[in-house]
């Protein structure tokens, strides 16, 4: 991604919230955005997606100029499995509007069930999951829609914290598995340095990016590894002073 560059009009004015905002991704890297509330995180995200279009700037996949839509899958944070669709039928929507062949689709995701600790909870509504339940479906139906670059916003947010450290977990052991690149987008300097590679601080509206921490600590991190704290009060300083 080079020069990403977005502003929103309205009849009150102009507001940028990106800026020249340019980064890359290694194939098969965890990178994570950090930055100030509002600062644009979840715009960029929308960006890449192709829900939104930039005002300027490209990108690239293997140095190829591409669309958005034709290597990104996107999980917005909000809640976004459909009430009336049992679990399996939530879990192929991607497949079924990117039309893959549905029985296809079906065989895989109950696969995935299977694996990822949903085994006999195909049948059931998303009313009668649990809020880790659903995010693991919800992230099973984007694997779906087999896009290179994975794009998550905020996907544990909503969970309490014995449910998120369990999931952040099993997110790992998903990106193991499936051998994808994923770019997440939290609020949660812990959560970045678990998973990542890489963090990517950015700064307050507009968003630019302003430096890239290489998450170097062998995995699995330990919360009270003095490396790890470390690296947790860095990051810390630098949210901090981005948002005074």
């Amino acid at each position: 991604m080079a020069g990403l560059t977005l502003a929103f009009r309205a009849k009150t004015g102009r507001t940028e919230v990106l800026s020249d905002l340019s980064f890359s991704l290694a194939d098969g890297s965890w990178t994570t955005c950090l930055g100030p509330s509002g600062c644009g995180k979840t715009t960029l995200l929308r960006v890449l997606a192709g829900l939104l279009e930039p005002d300027d700037g490209t990108i690239r996949l293997r140095g190829r100029e591409t669309r958005q839509t034709e290597a990104m899958a996107y999980l917005p944070q909000e809640e976004t499995l459909l009430p009336w669709r049992r679990a399996l039928g939530n879990a192929v929507l991607a497949a079924e509007v990117l039309r893959h062949p549905r029985a296809d689709a079906l065989r895989e995701a109950r696969a995935l069930f299977e694996r990822f600790g949903l085994a006999n909870a195909e049948e059931l509504y998303p009313r009668e999951l649990s809020g880790g339940m659903r995010q693991r479906v919800a992230v099973i139906r984007t694997y779906l829609a087999h896009r290179e670059i994975l794009l998550l916003d905020e996907p544990l947010g909503a969970l309490d914290p014995l449910t998120r450290t369990t999931l952040q977990e099993w997110l790992l052991d998903v990106w193991r598995e499936l051998g994808k690149t994923v770019l997440l987008v939290t609020h949660d300097v812990e959560e970045a340095l678990l998973l990542s590679d890489r963090v990517l601080v950015l700064s307050p509206r507009p968003a630019r990016v302003r430096c890239a921490i290489e998450a170097e600590l062998p995995r699995p991190r330990s919360r009270a590894e003095p490396a790890f704290v470390s690296q947790k009060e860095e990051l810390l300083r630098l949210l901090t002073e981005e948002a005074e």
